[in-house]
């Protein structure tokens, strides 16, 4: 099979993993299915991506480089806060619009795997909480504040996607509650709750994040409400 031919057929078969993923969130697929969807036998599946989890793995890669286009397209206001609360925007538009792949990337996980693909957008975030730092604008140090920033933007994100409906008002109010937070600047009396309530549903869907991590969160969330009291 002609080198084009074989990128050609392995790009349809990641094509077809990620619709059908798309068309069920958080549901299992049939490989089955896939190989029918691009006309090809389960052999050829295999040889290109070994196993299920190998071509799983290959979604999540082309979902964060889809993640990662989409943030190149937005400039730098030079503004690293601006930024940050921009980030968060940018963040939940791309989950909502791409549940499927969002699922995988930040909804799937495994104690102590971490995907090469997770890497570079948490490096741009922490570029960011490196700037703040350097300019002063931070209350507690880059890493924690990365840590507090994408705990919260993605228990924002799942929560909207379980739930099938986007509420803007609840992520605009955890996304200022959160800078908030990590700047030391007050936003008004009503996030703390916002950030509680994220906080409930979250910690009440464990298989979502998996049991240490949901654990996590929770306790994030609810130490950023209770300095906002």
């Amino acid at each position: 099979m002609p080198e084009t031919e074989k990128s050609d057929t392995r790009t349809r078969l990641v094509d077809a993993a990620a619709e059908l993923i798309a068309a069920a969130p958080g549901e299992d697929f049939s490989l089955r299915d896939v190989c029918e969807r691009v006309g090809v036998r389960m052999p050829t599946l295999y040889h290109f991506f070994g196993s299920k989890q190998g071509l799983i793995d290959a979604v999540v890669e082309r979902g964060f480089q889809l993640y990662l286009d989409d943030k190149e397209r937005h400039e730098s206001s030079g503004d690293p806060i601006r930024d940050i609360r921009d980030g968060w925007d940018a963040h939940v538009r791309f989950g909502l619009a791409n549940p499927g792949y969002y699922t995988l990337m930040y909804g799937k996980v495994q104690p102590g795997y971490s995907p090469a693909a997770h890497a570079k957008p948490t490096l741009l975030l922490r570029a960011l909480t490196d700037r703040a730092a350097a300019q002063d604008r931070l209350a507690v140090d880059p890493e924690q504040a990365a840590a507090h920033i994408l705990a919260t933007n993605i228990g924002v994100t799942l929560r909207q996607i379980i739930l099938a409906e986007a509420d803007p008002e609840l992520s605009a109010a955890v996304r200022d509650a959160t800078i908030a937070g990590i700047t030391g600047e007050g936003v008004g009396a009503t996030t703390a709750d916002d950030l509680r309530r994220v906080a409930s549903v979250a910690t009440g869907m464990p298989e979502v994040l998996g049991a240490a991590e949901t654990a996590l969160l929770g306790q994030w969330l609810r130490r950023l409400a209770d300095r906002l009291d």
